[in-house]
């Protein structure tokens, strides 16, 4: 019974010194909306506290569409920025075809932006619609984050390539469905979030691995999905790719914790896959080095 109990009180200490040190760790969440899905600032700054984020990006809409979420424009990001300068941080983006996208993103870039997206629009991945786009990147040394989504947005995923290869000064971050569902070799493309065991060697998996200038946002369903259905193949793509990923959130949810919080899953699924080293670049060294921040 002693052996037992003292057991028991050893598992317990380890765990509060264990949750004291993820405490006392900083976390960078680069993928966040205003006014997701309706959600004040102010339940947003809650539930970005309850979550432990210590600097959050913000990545707002272009001028039409709200990201499909209600999410607000520049405007919106840099005054929450601005109001909270040691929490926040802050993309530029605009829809990709409009004549004036670059413009509108320039002007963003000269205030402080530090980043362009989410870039979430129908537009082909492989053509030059983004050219112009990243061009700016390029000028600028920010990087550009794009959600995949088959026969919807960013499409042709897989000549993809092209735009890196046309632009190898640019650092992308890739995002959602289809970006998530490529880890798979097998991957039927229609399908949004797959459930099946993973086989190693997808189109997602090559890119990380063949060009340096691709990164992976781990953010929303499409991210946690690409863990939770095949821990074996997670815990080895974790550790192939450690410094390529990015933790992001992308949750619309007011609590910050729960099970509707995908972000807070997020962030325990890093832990507990992954290597405490490997987990510490993934949650904030691999982003505070690609986005130049000093925490």
């Amino acid at each position: 019974m002693m052996l037992k109990m003292d057991t028991t009180r050893r598992q317990f200490l380890s765990g509060l010194a264990a949750a004291a040190l993820h405490a006392a760790e900083p976390v960078i969440d680069i993928h966040q909306h205003t006014n997701y899905s309706g959600r004040s600032d102010e339940a947003l700054l809650a539930h970005q506290q309850t979550m432990g984020i210590t600097k959050t990006v913000l990545l707002p809409a272009g001028s039409r569409f709200g990201l499909e979420a209600q999410a607000h424009g520049n405007d919106s990001v840099l005054q929450l920025a601005r109001l909270h300068p040691g929490k926040f941080l802050f993309f530029a983006n605009e829809v990709t075809w409009l004549p004036e996208a670059p413009a509108v993103i320039e002007k963003y870039l000269k205030l402080g932006a530090i980043g362009i997206g989410e870039q979430k629009f129908f537009v082909d991945s492989s053509a030059s619609t983004l050219d112009a786009i990243c061009g700016l990147a390029r000028d600028y040394r920010v990087p550009v984050l794009l959600h995949f989504q088959h026969e919807r947005y960013n499409v042709n995923f897989d000549g993809f390539h092209k735009l890196l290869e046309r632009f190898p000064q640019v650092n992308f971050i890739g995002h959602a469905q289809t970006w998530w569902g490529n880890i798979d070799r097998n991957h039927r493309q229609e399908v949004m979030y797959p459930n099946t065991k993973v086989t190693p060697g997808g189109i997602t998996d090559r890119y990380l691995r063949d060009y340096g200038n691709m990164f992976g946002d781990l953010s929303a369903g499409s991210g946690l999905n690409a863990l939770l259905r095949d821990e074996d193949h997670a815990r080895g793509f974790l550790e192939r790719h450690q410094n390529k990923l990015l933790y992001g959130s992308d949750c619309n949810d007011s609590l910050g914790a729960g099970d509707k919080c995908s972000g807070s899953k997020q962030i325990a699924a890093v832990r507990r896959l992954a290597s405490a080293d490997v987990a510490r670049k993934i949650l904030y060294a691999n982003a505070a080095r690609l986005l130049r921040l000093t925490l």
